[in-house]
């Protein structure tokens, strides 16, 4: 896995692509809808991220909440988004725990604001904990399945 950047300290967090910071705060999904210039979202649990297909043309930042470290709708929403084409940044934000972000990273998120800080070296041992996988998602790894069988 590549190695992460961390954001700058008025975004606190960590970021896995090399590309420029957007700076821009994001807004509701619903201001986001009705204001033409905005570039940045948040999506919040519960809310339906397909809202965002026709915009992805101005989208630079999708932001979305975990309210808590065991609801799973954050993962459906990247799932969604970066199998529409979203390729612009998408962010994990709230109660993200460090041994939660290689599956994150699986299903496309490439930053996350978590509420606690993230030990380095512990995020490099979790990014690394496994040499393959078992089933596709938005990341290139291939299957290990498929390795066996083509």
């Amino acid at each position: 896995m590549d190695k992460a950047h961390i954001l700058p300290a008025n975004a606190s967090g960590l970021r896995f692509r090399d590309d420029p910071v957007h700076e821009e705060p994001a807004v509701t999904l619903d201001a986001f809808l009705t204001q033409p210039n905005a570039t940045a979202v948040r999506v919040e649990a519960g809310e339906d991220a397909r809202r965002l297909i026709p915009h992805f043309d101005r989208l630079a930042l999708v932001e979305v909440d975990f309210p808590r470290f065991r609801d799973g709708r954050g993962y459906s929403s990247a799932k969604i988004l970066r199998e529409a084409g979203y390729t612009g940044e998408l962010r994990a934000a709230g109660d993200v725990l460090v041994d939660q972000m290689l599956f994150m990273r699986r299903v496309g998120f490439d930053s996350f604001v978590p509420n606690a800080p993230v030990d380095e070296a512990v995020l490099a041992a979790t990014l690394a904990r496994y040499d393959f996988v078992y089933q596709p998602a938005a990341d290139a790894a291939v299957p290990v399945w498929k390795l066996r069988h083509g």
